[in-house]
């Protein structure tokens, strides 16, 4: 099962439309995942209408409209893989712990806010990963957006892609 991570997409604050790099491998994933801060339902919409299963949350940007639509926390099973979805995770130090103690059923969990890529893997096997952001790179070199595949219950060739400069 192919998957697509994004998260604080920011449109139209930080960018008049998501990347064409990244609609196009929506295009070709099995489910999209998106980790909050949207800030229009536009962009919601949009993936809604291009993903064959589209998971998202809401974040700290976004109004009462996408909190109607989203919710703060989402769970979906994926190709044999307990994924949870949110937005904020806190800060780095202890976030690992803190994440595990939080969702002890889950073998993932995906989280934005920071618009840092993160990857990593808690003690007792939960991996915690963070797309960054395709629009809104911050200190970051590269806007970017994840991809990965799920086999056999397994995660399988994570990659952080990074755009072309706008």
């Amino acid at each position: 099962m192919r998957l697509l991570l994004t998260s604080d997409t920011h449109v139209p604050a930080r960018a008049r439309r998501l990347p064409e790099a990244l609609l196009a491998a929506v295009d070709e994933a099995e489910a999209v995942i998106h980790a909050g801060d949207w800030t229009d339902e536009a962009t919601l919409d949009l993936l809604e209408s291009r993903s064959r299963r589209l998971i998202g949350v809401y974040g700290n940007n976004d109004g009462p409209a996408l909190r109607r639509r989203l919710p703060e926390v989402a769970r979906a099973e994926l190709g044999g893989l307990r994924f949870a979805v949110v937005h904020e995770t806190g800060p780095a130090a202890g976030r690992e712990r803190r994440c595990a103690e939080r969702f002890p059923d889950v073998d993932v969990l995906v989280f934005g806010h920071s618009h840092i890529p993160w990857d990593s893997t808690a003690p007792g096997g939960l991996r915690l990963l963070n797309p960054g952001s395709p629009t809104d790179r911050r200190r970051q070199p590269h806007h970017t957006y994840l991809t990965l595949t799920v086999v056999d219950g397994a995660l399988r060739d994570t990659t952080l892609h990074r755009l072309p400069p706008r």
